[in-house]
């Protein structure tokens, strides 16, 4: 009985030893749980916060890296804007080809209307008569004079001329020339004051024929086809190769 007690006590004893035990392996457990829980909630609100201040600092980069750059910004365009109210800007005063043209052609009509005949002078040339000299230089293209005399349709010029074959002491200064298919005639024969008559001819001349026409209507000019030095005689080429015109007048053929 005594065996059998103290093995019933040992047995008591070892159970309330397990017992025991597994209280206290149940209590550790509870304890762990319960301080694990609330380093998971910190962990999470941590990594919460990170989060979100890894969300916030591209926002704030920019600023955090060039704060001055929005005044700098604000800076320039206020100036740009001064320079504007101070500066306006102006419209190119270059003209173009076109109104270049109109004022060329304006001013050649000028000069034709009010019969411009600046820097010539006539001189008399031994064995050639009168012959028309450059009082100042002229530039190529330069207008010099024009060749000024009555406007004729192409038959009357015609009548005319075989009136003028009747007398041997009349000269011949009648200019054919062609203007939007139809033929017409200057007639200088007549002596007046102008001068573009009396310049002579010449193959190598310094001066060519040009037509300029005012309100439809044609006017022969003659404008420099080189540059003319001062004291030069102003020559051009009449263009009539006809054998009876070299037959007449010999310096045709020069």
């Amino acid at each position: 009985m005594l065996i059998q007690d103290r093995n019933d006590t040992d047995a008591n004893h070892a159970a309330k030893l397990d017992k025991d035990t597994s209280n206290e392996t149940q209590s550790e457990l509870r304890g762990t749980k319960v301080a694990d829980q609330p380093q998971q909630k910190k962990m999470t609100a941590h990594t919460n916060v990170a989060l979100a201040d890894d969300r916030k600092v591209p926002a704030s980069k920019p600023r955090s890296r060039n704060p001055h750059k929005g005044k700098k910004m604000e800076n320039k365009a206020s100036q740009n804007r001064k320079v504007t109210d101070f500066f306006p800007i102006r419209k190119s005063n270059r003209k173009t080809k076109g109104e270049l043209k109109n004022e060329e052609h304006k001013h050649l009509d000028d000069l034709i209307k009010n019969g411009v005949e600046e820097g010539l002078q006539v001189r008399a040339i031994e064995g050639k008569g009168r012959g028309v000299f450059a009082e100042r230089g002229f530039k190529k293209g330069d207008f010099v004079v024009e060749y000024h005399g009555d406007l004729l349709e192409q038959a009357e010029a015609k009548r005319r001329e075989a009136r003028y074959a009747q007398d041997p002491q009349t000269g011949c200064y009648m200019y054919y020339f062609q203007y939007q298919a139809k033929t017409y005639c200057v007639d200088a024969t007549r002596e007046t004051g102008r001068l573009g008559r009396l310049i002579n001819h010449s193959k190598a001349g310094n001066c060519q024929t040009k037509l300029h026409a005012i309100d439809g209507s044609p006017h022969l000019i003659l404008v420099a086809s080189r540059d003319i030095e001062a004291a030069e005689e102003l020559l051009y080429d009449y263009g009539d190769r006809s054998k009876e015109a070299i037959l007449a007048h010999p310096w045709l053929k020069h």
